[in-house]
């Protein structure tokens, strides 16, 4: 073990070449992921043909730290312009917006940064200390617990509402799994909902929805604003209703963004560490559940923040969500590849490229990898390492950077967002269905702000909404429909507990915050 360690460390460290190839992902990550539809996954997809050319020390390099710079660099235009660069940041948008408004962009930023590096860290750790025994957790996983799992995480998006608005994002919700239900059937290979449309048959893609929802409908919502103030002021009026009417305002200063926010994340570090230990092992474990990924573990740990209330000043209480999500989303990074370097079962979409670049390169993910190519498993572990401590420098940059979009003034911003908007839908698939789809989820977005609905329950409900429906209609078949046979396993019944307890901890809350309404009325 030590020779392979050694070899490891010359693999990544001792390479001109590797560090390279490290610091250019890194660039290309953030660019990547700063542009709403442009994904990780695409990032990755994009890379593949290269990666022929490249050793599997090389390659697996640039995949893991495009993958992390990527899921970080997701936050600018969500801080900026309420527009998720990738899934991970829908969950906490609006909140992140919100804050912005407020002038507390930097605050956000920063904790982004110095949580989605200690995340990364974190996970890394995890990965190379358990990830054998935490791989076996998720072995012991079937349909019936996917079933549960993805339950809960539905449940995730009600609990981070509060009072009445709660039954707004049930609606949110049931809208999204309502679009999920648009295309082919996964359980009865049936088209539904494509009124004759090829192109609806492989389903609505929740990117060109994503985009449409937060990005476009922030632009029609800024049309719609008889406000054209030029951003400049620096200042800044900020409402907190997080609505679209106002610009966020520009931080006094783009040089003291990433150095007085990150000092401060430093010294939050210091006083709450137990916290982000908690959220880190959260992504992990999301992470490591094939299917999953940093998307879920985003959803879980900024409603497990929201509900564990440490202040009576709902900005404080906003930031440590924040710090929760993004931390547990960098971790779960790490999380996925325990069961593709285990048992070779991606944990999500990058890691099945991932696999498929180990094999072309003759490399099979299994039990036999440790044994048989324990260098390469070291040097994975480095990797993560390495990843996020070159984002922290690459971050800070792109942050300075990224509040430049604040100074630019209405009219040149809008049209620039649409252009990017519709770039990042048209890329996906390069097909004109997914930019009309952008423009009808851009439309409902508008009308969705316009009642205060939340928009990103209906981003969770189309993206779990089809995995939800195939493995409760697995998990029928194989009880010969008998609903019982969703709690015929020990792990079952303790995640249908857990998703029963949420909903009705929502039910009460909810029905607290109304009698308290009423009595002060």
């Amino acid at each position: 073990m030590n020779e392979a360690l050694v070899e490891a460390v010359h693999n990544v460290f001792g390479r001109i070449d590797v560090l390279l190839i490290v610091v250019s992902a890194a660039v290309y990550g953030i660019f990547v992921g700063a542009i709403p539809g442009l994904t990780a996954t695409m990032a990755v997809a994009l890379f593949v043909p290269m990666a022929y050319w490249l050793d599997p020390v090389s390659a697996i390099a640039a995949i893991v730290t495009m993958v992390a710079c990527a899921i970080f660099a997701g936050d600018l235009p969500t801080v900026f312009l309420r527009i998720p660069g990738t899934p991970a940041s829908a969950a906490y948008a609006d909140a992140a917006y919100r804050l912005t408004r407020k002038g507390l962009a930097e605050q956000v930023l920063g904790i982004s940064l110095t949580c989605s590096v200690v995340g990364g860290i974190a996970g890394a750790i995890v990965l190379m200390l358990v990830g054998a025994q935490l791989a076996k957790v998720a072995k012991l996983f079937s349909v019936t617990e996917y079933l549960w799992l993805y339950v809960i995480g539905l449940n995730c998006a009600v609990l981070v509402s509060s009072g009445t608005e709660r039954w707004k994002a049930v609606f949110s919700l049931l809208i999204g799994l309502l679009l999920s239900t648009v295309g082919l059937s996964a359980a009865h290979a049936e088209p539904r909902f494509t009124f004759g449309t090829t192109a609806l048959y492989q389903g609505i893609s929740f990117i060109p929805a994503m985009i449409g929802l937060f990005g476009l409908a922030e632009v029609f919502g800024n049309m719609a604003s008889t406000s054209d103030s030029p951003r400049d002021d620096g200042r800044g009026s900020g409402s907190d209703d997080g609505g679209a009417a106002n610009d966020p305002p520009v931080p006094h200063s783009l040089r003291q963004i990433s150095r007085d926010a990150c000092s401060n994340q430093l010294r939050r570090l210091k006083t709450a560490s137990g916290r982000y230990s908690v959220s880190g092992l959260i992504g992990v474990l999301v992470g490591m559940l094939p299917g999953a990924g940093a998307d879920i573990a985003a959803w879980v740990a900024f409603a497990a923040a929201r509900r564990t209330k440490t202040s009576t000043d709902d900005d404080q209480d906003s930031l440590n969500a924040i710090a929760d999500a993004a931390t547990a989303n960098s971790s779960a990074l790490a999380g996925s590849w325990i069961p593709a370097l285990v048992f070779g079962i991606p944990g999500d979409s990058v890691t099945a490229i991932v696999i498929g670049v180990l094999m072309m390169k003759n490399v099979t993910p299994g039990p036999s990898i440790f044994e048989n190519q324990a260098s390469l498993v070291f040097s994975i572990y480095l990797i993560f390492l390495l990843a996020n401590l070159v984002m922290l420098p690459v971050g800070l940059l792109a942050i300075r950077l990224g509040g430049i979009i604040v100074r630019i003034r209405k009219q040149f911003l809008l049209p620039l967002i649409v252009l990017f908007c519709v770039t990042g839908a048209y890329a996906l698939n390069s097909s004109l269905a997914d930019v009309i789809i952008m423009l009808v989820m851009g439309l409902l977005g508008t009308a969705l702000a316009r009642g205060n609905f939340p928009a990103g329950p209906v981003v969770l409900g189309l993206i779990l909404g089809s995995p939800l429906e195939e493995r409760l209609m697995q998990a029928l078949t194989a009880a010969n429909g008998n609903p019982l046979g969703l709690f015929n396993r020990p792990l079952a019944c303790a995640l249908a507990l857990v998703a029963a307890a949420m909903f009705l901890l929502a039910l009460r809350s909810s029905v607290g915050f109304t009698r308290q309404t009423d009595a002060d009325s």
